[in-house]
């Protein structure tokens, strides 16, 4: 299987432009995909001139974009998602995983940012699994990394990454993906249902950027036998 080359849809967006950056500077293969092949195109030519060097991306329509790599990304809002899902659904084979990065906001239906919609599956990423062709895997991630995180390179994104699925062989699947990024730490999040959790601390971490006045409020889960990459410039006591 190919284990560069990732298809982001919805990479025009901040989630998904901030994920295909990072993904671009880490040396993968990075295909934007967007119902506007114009505009993937413009996404991918801005993730080239920011990565530099020898970046490959490129821009296509969501379903061609899908057909291209073993791993998709989706990066939309909650409102968009079973809409682009039905669209690319013919271009997920058996044996692609699907990540899901939605996130249901009550913002979908004119609400507030800071809470999150009740799913009737109980999460986006199990809806996400209730409408993928069989043989396709989905596994719930990057809920809780900032987008403007991602898009400031200057900076280690400073985050861990929960990344749940049914089957422990596809959250290791996804593992290279999320330590592919600087300063992220892959943490075993379990079942995809655990996603109905990850999916509402993003809503609270909204909260938390507007009552302190930050853009990058992330998650950090201590207690683990490995540490958290320390932040550029910053020195750990061992050190």
């Amino acid at each position: 299987m190919d284990t560069k080359t990732v298809a982001v849809i919805g990479g025009t967006g901040d989630q998904g432009l901030g994920l295909a950056l990072r993904w671009a500077v880490a040396g993968r293969n990075v295909i934007i995909g967007s119902r506007d092949v114009a505009r993937a195109a413009a996404a991918a030519l801005h993730v080239r001139e920011r990565a530099g060097g020898s970046a490959q991306v490129e821009g296509r329509a969501n379903a061609e974009a899908a057909a291209g790599a073993p791993l998709v990304a989706l990066a939309v809002p909650f409102a968009a998602q079973m809409e682009i899902l039905k669209s690319i659904a013919p271009s997920l084979r058996p044996g692609k995983i699907l990540v899901d990065v939605t996130v249901p906001l009550e913002a979908a239906v004119g609400g507030a940012a800071t809470k999150v919609l009740g799913v009737w599956a109980g999460s986006a990423a199990e809806q996400a699994a209730r409408n993928v062709p069989e043989g396709v895997e989905v596994a719930g991630a990057f809920h809780n990394v900032s987008a403007y995180a991602l898009q400031h390179l200057e900076s280690p994104v400073d985050c861990d990454v929960l990344v749940c699925a049914d089957r422990a062989e596809i959250r290791g699947a996804v593992r290279p993906w999320v330590e592919a990024i600087a300063g992220c730490r892959y943490v075993d999040g379990g079942r995809l249902e655990n996603a109905r959790t990850m999916e509402a601390l993003t809503a609270l971490l909204i909260g938390i950027n507007i009552r302190h006045k930050v853009h990058a409020a992330g998650i950090r889960i201590t207690g683990l036998p490995e540490a958290p990459p320390a932040p550029s410039g910053h020195r750990t006591e061992k050190q």
